[in-house]
């Protein structure tokens, strides 16, 4: 690491948002609430990072109000009194130590958790499938689906009462609304189906534009997507840039300020066959077609990528020249950094100070609790 880094540390600005560094903590599932409540462990993770010097925080996923909507126990809810006041506690806490932060607001549609346990009510998707030719659950009637749009502009605007700073949209890894988007599991016939992307595109657009409405003018929404399912690790929505236009235009017409775009290896050229093995990322070409900020994300500061770690797989802390490179190109806006900060919260002061040698390297068996 050299001088170089502190490109990674220019101020970001966007509407209300004013960040001190390009940093993000990305949101990682870590289902250690009781009863879906927040509570002071919680709290005192993410003063961590933010006394660590992470730019915008992004919470784990947290579920809206629907029957079905989280497919683990240990997932934290966003509705209800008690769940609400318990992310008041978290933003307050954030914010006394002078941290940004914002809700990922969630639906895992029909995934299956990592327990055996199910929720009471069936779980829901567009089609009735977890995956092509995998039958799970039920098909959202259109009065389902007009609830869950309400659902998500309810959280949203609950994030903005709160004194959160941004909120996230989770629509990636083939939970509910990447679900309406892949056609493997969206066969559905009515107005939210259809042979396009641009088609299947229509809820998410709805939730965006529910959401919109629900927010004041100045308050970003950043929208996560991916490429690839935990369904199928190889799917596409977007074989070319035009049909990627169609999928992501309508979206930032919609109300989208920040599109956060996830990878496995934030390094990898989206389409290689158009400008090589140095290309864009997805981030980068979801920047040049849209002309949105974008966050990219996936495997910075390690060795293995993340889906590793599930299986058990350490990753070894590795430099970042490949990410500023990007960085000092203006591929994308902003970087989101995933295990090296549940490692080491102080990963971002230590790349801050040049402090190579004391990044941590990733452990999957901080996974089990936090710190």
């Amino acid at each position: 690491m050299s001088s170089q880094t502190d490109i990674l540390f220019r101020p970001f600005r966007l509407k209300s948002l004013a960040l001190e560094n390009r940093i993000v903590m990305a949101p990682m599932t870590r289902t250690k609430t009781r009863d879906g409540i927040p509570g002071e462990p919680n709290a005192a993770y993410y003063r961590r990072r933010a006394l660590g010097g992470v730019g915008l925080i992004l919470s784990e996923g947290t579920v809206i109000d629907r029957p079905a909507s989280r497919n683990h126990p240990g997932i934290p809810f966003f509705h209800g009194e008690e769940a609400l006041a318990g992310w008041k506690g978290v933003i307050d806490t954030v914010h006394e130590v002078g941290g940004r932060m914002g809700p990922q607001i969630w639906h895992t549609g029909s995934t299956v958790g990592p327990s055996e346990w199910e929720p009471e009510a069936p779980v829901e998707s567009p089609s009735g499938l977890l995956a092509p030719d995998q039958p799970r659950g039920v098909a959202m009637s259109e009065e389902a689906i007009a609830d869950t749009v309400a659902a998500f502009a309810r959280a949203a605007a609950d994030a903005e009462r709160l004194g959160f700073d941004v909120v996230e949209i989770h629509g990636a890894h083939g939970y509910l609304i990447d679900e309406f988007f892949w056609s493997g599991t969206n066969r559905r016939e009515d107005r939210y189906g259809g042979a396009t992307i641009r088609e299947r595109s229509r809820f998410a657009g709805e939730v965006v534009s529910a959401i919109r409405a629900a927010v004041s003018p100045d308050f970003p929404v950043i929208l996560r997507l991916s490429q690839w399912k935990q369904q199928d690790y190889r799917a596409r929505l977007a074989e070319t840039p035009k049909a990627m236009e169609d999928w992501l235009m309508p979206l930032v017409e919609a109300g989208v300020d920040i599109l956060h775009c996830s990878q496995r290896r934030f390094w990898e050229p989206e389409f290689p066959e158009i400008d090589g093995e140095k290309g864009l990322n997805f981030a980068g070409w979801a920047k040049k077609v849209t002309g949105a900020a974008t966050i990219s994300v996936g495997s910075v500061g390690l060795s293995g990528e993340f889906l590793a770690a599930f299986a058990g797989e350490s990753s070894t802390a590795v430099g970042l020249d490949r990410l500023i490179e990007r960085m000092e190109r203006d591929e994308f806006d902003l970087i989101a950094v995933g295990r090296a900060l549940i490692s080491d919260p102080e990963w971002v002061s230590k790349v801050r100070a040049g402090d190579r040698a004391g990044l941590r390297d990733f452990d999957p068996a901080a996974l089990a609790e936090l710190v």
